[in-house]
């Protein structure tokens, strides 16, 4: 039978507990990590979630107290008061391995059956089942660190955008469905039947009619939701560091928005970041990485080797480039003696898996070996290895194709490889991507697309080619991403109602389709608006990169699965015919389901 407190009062949490605290009298709660029974002592090491503190038990001092410690399992719920000590065997493991306290009262507060899984920091229980009991995988220490960093960067988050005169306000968080890029997760109306408010993918709209409404500077840590295919640095549900600023330019808000990483990294893990970050054009981002995130903690720069095999042997070369493709190459440096025919043809079948034709490669043991060696002339080659500064010792990896598709390859290759070779430091790496095209080519329709949301503004010398040539449109947008994730885009708003008017029709939208997904900000811009923009940055993803996670499963409390289900609630779940004939909704059966 559980014993209540009864005297008892908490003075102590275990993992504070220090050699400067001994002969002083503490009360200690937790979990029950492990017992020791060696005869006639026992010692009980006890958790809570500042870390583990010894408890000593004498049967000698008293029997009643040793024979309670004696029935004491694995996560039993305690409160023991007692007289911390040095301890004679010191454990230099853990930072209470100094003291110990002797227990004098000790109450049983909650006994616990055997656990699906040993609660222990590391552990090869598989992530279904302790998604399964996520109450008991969280009493681990891994991830109550993970959690606890979480708050206090939160914390942080607000005090600095305090003292530098933001107002955090709510927005609502049941409204109007707009586009955002991804699908809405939609909430039925019982009073407007037939109705739906949607779940917000982000506060865009009304943080734009804050600015309107005069509120200069807003910070909110926002919720908000996405339906779209889940991976390890998605949920579909996130925290957002959400703001927006008036009278401002790009430059001050990537200003305000390093000086808030140079606190957190200080403040949260003691690290100094060196400000301003680097920045790099999408277009030099692309052309050299291979990406719009870049890892830029190693080198491996993809390099253009089509002038020189434009005209070479090789059928695979010359037809992509005379196509309007071309030829590109990555160099593994020192790379040889890991990467082995069959590990390279895993490769290949890796890149042809995203896209790719293929992946010719050079490998270089003794002499260069290159898999198009008998299509190519001495010289053909040697002039590759040239270019490439490809040496004795190398793997060189070439992909030929259509150009976006050889980017995109080598910049997913290149991180394999790294990863592979265990080049990349560990270190951080944050990097602003600086002038986004404002559309993109889509050669299934035809069309220019838009990359961003309606109200991104473009730069003001490339408005003349809105009508007549939108590949020369560039956007005041900007990502900041560190080591390969995207912490966060941003972009300056569109304040005119002529201009908004012209990239609305610019984005092939009707005036009746305007109206319904738009109405009212449009409407808002007739009465004064500030020039302003703004961002929102991951918070979910930053705690990740600063805890050293590898999802964010490991920085959030009960995460979804990759089908966007929870394992431990079994949520979603079926509602019965009562409360959808409430909402007006009948559930259509399919094939699948």
């Amino acid at each position: 039978m559980a014993e209540f407190m009864t005297g008892l009062k908490r003075t102590n949490y275990c993992g504070d507990l220090q050699i400067a605290d001994v002969g002083k009298e503490v009360t200690v709660c937790g979990w029950v990590q492990r017992c020791r029974d060696l005869g006639q002592l026992i010692f009980i090491d006890l958790r809570d979630r500042t870390g583990i503190v010894q408890l000593a038990f004498n049967d000698k001092t008293d029997k009643e107290i040793f024979d309670k410690a004696f029935a004491c399992r694995s996560e039993f719920v305690l409160a023991a008061k007692g007289i911390v000590c040095e301890r004679s065997a010191k454990n230099k493991d853990i930072p209470t391995g100094e003291i110990e306290v002797v227990v004098s009262d000790l109450r049983v507060l909650s006994k616990a059956q055997t656990p699906p899984f040993e609660i222990v920091d590391e552990t090869n229980t598989k992530e279904e089942l302790r998604l399964k009991y996520r109450y008991l995988d969280l009493r681990r220490r891994p991830l109550q660190n993970n959690i606890m960093l979480r708050s206090k960067v939160a914390k942080v988050t607000r005090d600095y955008f305090y003292e530098n005169g933001f107002v955090e306000i709510e927005t609502p968080m049941m409204i109007k469905s707009t586009p955002e890029g991804a699908r809405d997760y939609l909430v039925p109306s019982r009073v407007h039947r037939g109705k739906f408010y949607a779940l917000p993918q982000s506060p865009q709209i009304y943080k734009q009619l804050l600015m309107l409404s005069g509120f200069d500077r807003y910070i909110q840590l926002a919720r908000c939701f996405r339906d779209e295919d889940l991976r390890a640095d998605r949920q579909p549900e996130f925290t957002q560091i959400d703001m927006e600023l008036s009278f401002v330019d790009v430059d001050e808000i990537m200003e305000i928005n390093e000086g808030l990483f140079k606190r957190l990294f200080k403040e949260v893990q003691g690290k100094e970041l060196i400000t301003p970050f680097e920045r790099m054009t999408y277009k030099e981002a692309m052309e050299t990485y291979g990406s719009d995130k870049p890892d830029i903690r190693f080198d491996m720069k993809i390099q253009d080797i089509s002038d020189i095999v434009k005209n070479c042997g090789f059928g695979v070369f010359a037809d992509a480039i005379k196509s309007g493709g071309s030829v590109k190459a990555i160099v593994a440096k020192n790379a040889a003696s890991v990467y082995t025919r069959k590990e390279i043809d895993k490769l290949t079948e890796y890149v042809k898996g995203i896209g790719a034709k293929g992946l010719a490669y050079v490998r270089w043991v003794d002499e260069p070996n290159a898999s198009f060696k008998k299509f190519m002339t001495d010289d053909e080659l040697s002039a590759v290895y040239n270019k490439l500064k490809a040496e004795k010792g190398d793997v060189i990896f070439i992909v030929a194709d259509k150009t976006d598709t050889v980017l995109t390859t080598l910049g997913a290759l290149r991180l394999i490889v790294a990863k592979r070779l265990e080049i990349i430091p560990n270190e951080y790496k944050f990097l602003w991507i600086v002038d986004f095209p404002f559309f993109e080519y889509d050669e299934e329709s035809g069309e220019w697309l838009a990359m961003h949301h309606p109200f991104t503004m473009p730069k003001e010398e490339c408005l003349q080619y809105l009508d007549t040539d939108p590949s020369k449109v560039i956007a005041k947008a900007f990502d900041l991403t560190l080591n390969g994730i995207e912490l966060s885009s941003g972009s300056m708003r569109i304040t005119d109602y002529e201009l908004q008017q012209k990239m609305f029709r610019a984005l092939k939208l009707t005036d009746e389709e305007i109206e319904a997904k738009f109405g009212f900000l449009v409407e808002a811009y007739k009465y004064g608006a500030p020039p302003h923009g703004g961002m929102g940055i991951g918070l979910d993803r930053a705690v990740m990169l600063m805890c050293g996670a590898d999802s964010l499963r490991d920085v959030t409390a009960f995460p979804k699965v990759q089908n966007a289900s929870e394992l431990m609630s079994a949520c979603p779940a079926c509602v019965d015919k009562e409360n959808l004939d409430v909402l007006g909704i009948e559930v259509k059966e399919t094939p699948d389901s």
